[in-house]
């Protein structure tokens, strides 16, 4: 039994809606994570990663109105005043909420890529290497934007989006955004690993976190991607939930990966600090140094206790302590700050850059 358009239509924006919810907290989050990261590595926040958060945002809150309006109004308002009713309004491939929504998806499916392709080039730092994906990408504006024309010129009641020229371009569009992301996200992993191989013997850390990061993130928009292509191909009405879906996925993508670096990247920062404590209880003062390449043996922090400090000649003269205090930033620190300034310090560290490219 075929899934009645407007059961579809229901239930992709309540879905949609579910989604939506996560995104916006994510956003809050990757804000925070923004303006940490700054304040860690005393510089700037980077305003090109809150730009990009913003904008990825206002497209899904802007996606999620037109679809509420959309079913508000083949349900209730144009229920009966619609040629055919709910099922033809929602089957409608010119109809202005759909016609509307599809030019959302499209800004931010170019946005999306777009943000990939620029990180695979700040790692590699070659544009030989980004030419195909920017060819798949113009493509995938070009695409996108016939099948929205052809949309637009369908007349009244000539059929759905399966069956008129529309279907080849929607086709088209998902196949090469599909492609774009595997290719540049397969790209992506494999110069971190090559990098993690060459340079493991210099280092205690791991950069294959970094590769399970954009991995995870490159899988999940890209089983959306599948998954809606097959029910399109298939002229499932399926498709119609998926691609609402897939709008606050491609935001989801998007903040997960500065968010898991960035958390990691606060979590290690802290770990290679030095630090100094004093034991209330047994009365000592500690002074340890967070210096993870330092051999064991002697050299070892003095432990002082509270009873040698008042033995000492002069008992009421001041005391002077002089705390070293060290960092070693090595190359596992830097799969937190390589996503979360979304690949700067990553090509920084491994390249060898002077200057810090935000992505």
């Amino acid at each position: 039994m075929a899934l009645p358009l407007d059961l579809a239509a229901v239930v992709s924006t309540t879905l949609e809606g579910i989604f939506y919810g996560f995104s916006v907290f994510m956003f809050g989050v990757t804000l925070y994570i923004l303006q940490q990261n700054g304040r860690r590595l005393d510089r700037r926040v980077n305003y090109r990663m809150v730009a990009i958060s913003w904008a990825l945002l206002i497209c899904s809150t802007a996606h999620m109105v037109i679809d509420i309006t959309r079913v508000c109004n083949g349900l209730v308002y144009k229920r009966d005043t619609f040629p055919g009713g709910p099922i033809a309004f929602f089957s409608a491939p010119s109809e202005t909420t759909f016609i509307a929504k599809n030019i959302v998806y499209l800004f931010q499916t170019l946005l999306g890529d777009g943000v990939l392709i620029y990180r695979c080039y700040v790692v590699w730092q070659s544009w030989l290497i980004i030419v195909f994906p920017i060819l798949l990408w113009f493509w995938i504006g070009a695409a996108g934007a016939i099948a929205i024309h052809a949309s637009s010129t369908v007349p009244e009641g000539s059929g759905t989006v399966f069956v008129t020229k529309v279907g080849q371009w929607i086709t088209a569009f998902y196949a090469s955004t599909l492609a774009t992301n595997f290719l540049v996200s397969t790209l992506l992993g494999y110069k971190i690993w090559k990098s993690n191989r060459r340079t493991s013997r210099m280092r205690q850390g791991s950069l294959l976190p970094v590769v399970r990061v954009i991995a995870d993130a490159g899988l999940l928009y890209s089983a959306m991607l599948t998954a809606a292509l097959a029910c399109f191909v298939q002229k499932s009405n399926g498709q119609y939930i998926l691609l609402d879906i897939v709008t606050p996925i491609i935001s989801i993508t998007f903040y997960m990966v500065i968010i898991r670096v960035g958390l990691a990247a606060t979590h290690r920062s802290t770990d290679h600090h030095s630090s100094a404590s004093v034991d209330v209880v047994s009365g000592h003062l500690h002074h340890s140094r967070g210096h993870s390449g330092s051999r064991s043996g002697g050299g070892g922090g003095r432990v002082l206790t509270v009873g040698e400090l008042e033995g000492q000649a002069h008992p009421m003269g001041r005391l002077q302590v002089h705390i070293t205090k060290m960092r070693e930033t090595d190359r596992a620190t830097f799969e937190a700050e390589a996503e979360n300034d979304t690949g700067s310090e990553l090509d920084r560290k491994v390249s060898g850059l002077d200057r810090q490219i935000g992505i």
